[in-house]
């Protein structure tokens, strides 16, 4: 639920307004700053960040029980083959932001070279991975702020990379504009084709661009799992402290890189520094306060309400894709027809929507079925045999 309050500006608007203002269709409301400091403080990064503590924590807990039965470590390849298939379909033929593929290689990369691994070694690796990307990350991201937004007088050098830079920029806006025909005026057939030609390594480069991030963070997940964090081992008033420290420190770091990145207008650059560069290790705080106060408090949330959020997590892969499909004909001219017509605080309404279809299915669906639908066809294909669907 979490991502998809992430996801719905490159869903409803072109992909560059994922991140910048200025790339959006319609014009901007007079509170525009303000929601996007809120979505940059409070969800950007950090729901993508817990998914990912939590998916390596199912990749243990999936291998424990794989060893438990006998099996090997081939039986969790297998399935991470399939995600990753999935992932493509999902790329090319439903909407480019998907994280499946990202997800399949760096959790078989876990797999395969760290899951037979000491706790400590897991930890030690995961920190050292994560401090690798925040430098790689903020190197990269800070530099190209500094060399696009910077005066560069009258050094040449400085003049032909700004120049190239600009030029980078310029050419995502013209393909975020490009999107906004194909999905406004064309056809699915078109839409589809544009991913193929224009995006067809995207997927390469994402695994390139967030490997330092999302590997640590399933690593992490791993050994806070193997630690007990999960199972009540450890004390919940420490937890509770240690979990809102980290979202405080974590939110306070964010609140400033924000403003900082406000001042003077919100640049292409400054946007793209201020999400992958400067954010790294504070989000890292935040993800690790969530996390602990979900590990703490989930238990013991009860009522309606939570158990409707129970059952929609239960069936977390049908609802990651079955929103994109949804959201394909919501904003594409051969549904609604509705891309590039909603602001920032209308995509919210429709994240609304979305939410309620979720809370609204996932329960009554899963009193009926052991598994959701995609649950259950990823379960068959990693397994190669049919498994009763029906209670």
């Amino acid at each position: 639920m979490g991502i998809l309050a992430a996801n719905i500006f490159a869903m409803g608007q072109p992909f560059p307004a994922y991140m910048f203002p200025d790339a959006f269709t319609v014009p901007p409301s007079g509170c525009e700053d303000w929601m996007w400091t809120a979505q940059f403080v409070l969800i950007d990064g950090k729901m993508r960040g817990l998914f990912s503590l939590l998916f390596g924590a199912g990749l243990y807990l999936f291998m424990e029980k794989t060893w438990a039965k006998g099996g090997t470590v081939w039986l969790q390849v297998k399935r991470l083959l399939w995600l990753g298939l999935f992932g493509l379909i999902h790329f090319y033929f439903i909407w480019r932001g998907d994280i499946l593929f990202l997800y399949a290689v760096c959790g078989l990369l876990t797999v395969l070279m760290f899951i037979g691994m000491s706790v400590r070694k897991q930890l030690v690796i995961g920190i050292l991975a994560y401090i690798v990307g925040a430098i790689l990350y903020g190197a990269m991201t800070i530099f190209m702020q500094v060399a696009a937004d910077s005066q560069p007088g009258d050094n040449p050098v400085a003049i032909q990379m700004q120049e190239e830079l600009k030029s980078e920029e310029a050419n995502d806006i013209a393909d975020g504009e490009l999107e906004t025909r194909i999905r406004q005026d064309g056809s699915y057939g078109g839409y589809v084709t544009h991913n193929l030609e224009e995006h067809g390594g995207d997927p390469a480069f994402a695994l390139f661009f967030f490997a330092f991030e999302t590997l640590p963070l399933m690593l992490f997940g791993i050994v806070l799992y193997r630690k007990g964090l999960f199972d009540g081992r450890w004390d919940s008033r420490k937890l509770r402290l240690w979990g809102w420290a980290g979202l405080a420190l974590g939110g306070a770091l964010h609140v400033w890189i924000a403003m900082a990145t406000i001042k003077g207008g919100i640049t292409y650059y400054g946007a793209l520094a201020a999400f992958v560069g400067w954010s790294h290790v504070p989000r890292l705080f935040m993800t690790l306060g969530l996390v602990i106060l979900l590990a703490v408090h989930a238990p013991k949330a009860g009522g309606w309400l939570a158990d409707r959020i129970s059952a929609a997590g239960r069936a977390a892969f049908t609802n990651y894709l079955g929103t994109s499909i949804v959201m394909l004909f919501v904003f594409g001219n051969w549904g609604l027809d509705l891309f590039g017509v909603f602001g920032r605080a209308q995509l919210y309404l429709v994240v609304v929507a979305a939410w309620g279809l979720m809370l609204l299915w996932s329960k009554p669906w899963l009193e009926r079925f052991r598994y959701g639908p995609l649950e259950w066809l990823w379960r068959c294909l990693t397994y190669g045999k049919l498994f009763a669907l029906h209670r």
